[in-house]
């Protein structure tokens, strides 16, 4: 019955898939009590259970794809994560620190290489591409301390795609020398591949990635979808002669774009990637290694300890520099230096192609293989210090100002009863938090007198809420309740929880008297200071190009006015979006100097406009992919504008296909400071005038501004 079964290497595909999920759910459990990352526990298992150790499992087929799938989802969730605005702030230290953990090692590594392992020059100058590229094997446990954005972490991703590009040039021009290959229609064909891949991973996957997300909304299509961009972008970087890590990363920055760093698509992406196919990879280069060969060849050990001495230091000389040019903590040298200096299947590869073409023999091979573990144990032990030093670091500067506290007090409430928007209101709440805070949002069903009390469709549009918002690791607050009509349901609720806004879905005009906004907002809006979202997604959040914003004049002096701000600044952060304000010439310093600030890493661009005739062109400067979000007010406030009678005419005329929000910013709560651009330290404007602006300043403000309008109108 059990013949065959327990017989070594394993060979049940059941048993097989067994020992691999034990090996990845024990390795953090048993290593977390030593502080020891788990990433060197997986590739101690793959030691111990492989072919060079007790030869439970063989390095078969399957080890092979699964670990090459790990490697590149690795380099595909490098790329996605990377906070591109971050990216091309740091271009300079990016690229210097690229040439120098490329450079440095190749220079110093040859040397090295020609005078201590008494290899030729060209034979060094290969062994050095293997020194001057590394696999960032210590990634997730970056991305796991929530430090995939941190800029010195940017700058060493961007250094690690310089290095391997490097290294694959030198690779490439040494084994054609070596094989006789160098002939210029080779690198003539080699670079013209290189412009079409490059042209057509840029410019048609953006548009196929937004006609697919518009199209199809179903999470595991989508999820498909984008694993399938992505292996195809490594098959046709392999194709040309590229390495197929450089496709996965590629793709990865190109979808980096459309795929928010909150959406329920990326938590399975990174779900997926961290739990199986990392640690796969992981296991697979565990596999490789043959601690037997020390005893057997214990000269071996000079070898390998020169090769391991050559790509240690080396890495630790150019995070040295890089951080000597721009003045980095020695907390930050560190964390680079641990995240670019573990070698794996890059210079595996690179060995086993020299070893095939002679000028390798075993004795490299095998000091390659134990640079492998030791490189990989410095760099996951290494980034784990480092990191939890630094999140403590970034905890403690972490402003505790009890306004700006107060500011982004996040009580969110989505009312719902359309099953058909629940999800695209969940995903735009989802994004006006702050990803950094895990408040629950507050999801409401109403019945009222004009409907029965139905508790299945209230049970089962929540529970669609809750799986929309679980998808982004958001916690829903589900509340179901009676009251007279909707809006008093609302309101109700509003005082109950101490909501700070509200966020609704626009209603479809029942009738041709029906309001552009319907009864039951305008209800809203008379019983409630609080801030009132409405929205309208015709397409996906994530497919938006860009935020255009048209602020009323005076908006600066409402309560609200910095929270709005904030809310937008973090939906075009998280979708990684340019926000562009259309504003009055007064209110724009303010505008600047809120998000110069606040920890808003956004491109942001300013318009000046002088009257609602300038709001008009609007309708020809926003695009079909671009959110427009409408900053209202209610009558008898500051910013309260006569014109913005004829808004719901001029959203239904030019706006009606586009992704859309009317926010109306809270007002008569407790008013918040803002600072404007021109003195970060200026005072709030409320503490010169006991007031807002005083009753009398804000009187005199709004009679100036209806005077100029009304002499332009004249």
């Amino acid at each position: 019955m059990f013949d065959g079964i327990f017989t070594l290497p394993i060979e049940n595909p059941v048993l097989i898939f067994f020992i691999v999920l034990s090996i990845i759910l024990l390795a953090p459990i048993l290593l977390n009590r030593f502080r020891i990352p788990h990433i060197i526990g997986l590739i101690i298992a793959g030691i111990i259970i492989g072919p060079h150790g007790l030869n439970w499992l063989a390095r078969d087929s399957s080890f092979e794809i699964f670990g090459q799938v790990g490697i590149l989802y690795l380099m595909f969730l490098a790329g996605i994560e990377m906070d591109i605005f971050s990216l091309i702030r740091n271009r300079k230290p990016g690229t210097i620190f690229g040439l120098l953990t490329f450079g440095v090692p190749m220079v110093l590594g040859t040397i090295a290489s020609h005078y201590l392992l008494h290899l030729d020059w060209l034979t060094a100058m290969l062994l050095s591409s293997m020194f001057s590229s590394h696999t960032l094997i210590s990634y997730p446990i970056v991305s796991r301390y929530g430090l995939n954005r941190y800029a010195p972490i940017t700058v060493a991703v961007a250094g690690t795609i310089f290095a391997i590009l490097g290294s694959l040039v030198v690779f490439a021009i040494v084994t054609g020398m070596l094989s006789g290959d160098t002939s210029s229609a080779y690198w003539i064909r080699f670079i013209v591949m290189v412009a079409l891949y490059a042209l057509f991973i840029v410019f048609l996957y953006p548009r196929v990635i937004r006609w697919f997300f518009k199209t199809f909304s179903d999470n595991v299509m989508q999820f498909i979808f984008v694993l399938a961009l992505v292996f195809l972008s490594s098959f046709l970087a392999e194709a040309i002669g590229l390495l197929s890590i450089i496709g996965a990363f590629f793709a990865g920055i190109i979808l980096n774009r459309y795929i928010p760093t909150v959406s329920p698509l990326m938590n399975r992406l990174e779900f997926v990637g961290n739990a199986l196919f990392i640690p796969y990879f992981l296991i697979s280069v565990g596999m490789m290694i043959d601690l037997g060969i020390i005893v057997e060849h214990p000269e071996m050990l000079l070898v390998a300890a020169i090769m391991c001495i050559i790509a240690l230091s080396t890495k630790w000389i150019a995070a040295w520099i890089i951080q000597l040019i721009f003045r980095y903590t020695p907390t930050d040298r560190r964390l680079i230096f641990g995240v670019t200096s573990a070698k794996a299947a890059i210079s595996l590869a690179a060995v086993i192609v020299g070893r095939e073409l002679g000028v390798f023999d075993d004795t490299i091979l095998n000091g390659t293989i134990i640079m492998i573990l030791i490189t990989c144990t410095v760099s996951s032990i290494i980034t784990e210090r480092a990191s939890s030093k630094i999140v403590v670091r970034l905890q403690d500067e972490e402003p505790h100002d009890t306004a700006d506290n107060t500011i982004n007090e996040e009580r969110i409430l989505i009312p719902v009863a359309n099953p058909a928007t629940v999800e695209r209101l969940v995903n735009m709440a989802i994004l006006m938090k702050n990803p950094k805070k895990r408040t629950p949002i507050y999801a409401l069903y109403v019945n009222d007198d004009s409907k029965s009390n139905n508790q299945y469709a209230s049970k089962r549009i929540l529970e669609q809420a809750s799986i929309a918002a679980s998808g982004a690791d958001t916690n829903i607050v589900p509340i179901s309740r009676y009251d007279l009509n909707i809006a008093s349901g609302i309101l109700n609720t509003v005082k109950e929880n101490n909501i700070s806004e509200v966020v609704l879905g626009l209603h479809h005009k029942a009738n041709i008297v029906d309001s552009f906004f319907g009864s039951m907002i305008e209800n809203l809006l008379r019983g409630t200071h609080k801030m009132i979202w409405i929205t309208k997604c015709t397409t996906p959040p994530a497919t938006t190009s860009r935020i255009i914003v048209s602020v009323p004049p005076q908006a600066e002096y409402e309560t609200g006015f910095v929270t709005w701000i904030d809310r937008l600044a973090n939906i075009s952060q998280n979708i990684g979006c340019r926000i562009i304000f259309f504003a009055y010439a007064s209110t724009i310093p303010h505008i600047q100097g809120i998000i110069s600030q606040r920890p808003h890493k956004i491109r942001h661009e300013y318009n000046m406009v002088e009257s609602w005739d300038d709001m008009l062109l609007l309708s020809n400067f926003v695009n079909d992919d671009d959110l427009f979000v409408v900053v209202s007010a209610r009558r008898a406030s500051v910013s309260f504008n006569n014109d913005y009678e004829k808004l719901p005419l001029f959203l239904t005329q030019y706006f009606a296909d586009n992704n859309l929000i009317v926010l109306y910013p809270e007002q008569f709560g407790k008013a918040t400071p803002a600072t404007t651009f021109h003195d970060p330290l200026a005072q709030s404007a409320e503490s010169s005038s006991h007031g807002l602006l005083g009753l009398r300043d804000a009187v005199e403000s709004l009679t100036k501004w209806k005077r100029k309008i009304f002499n332009r109108k004249k």
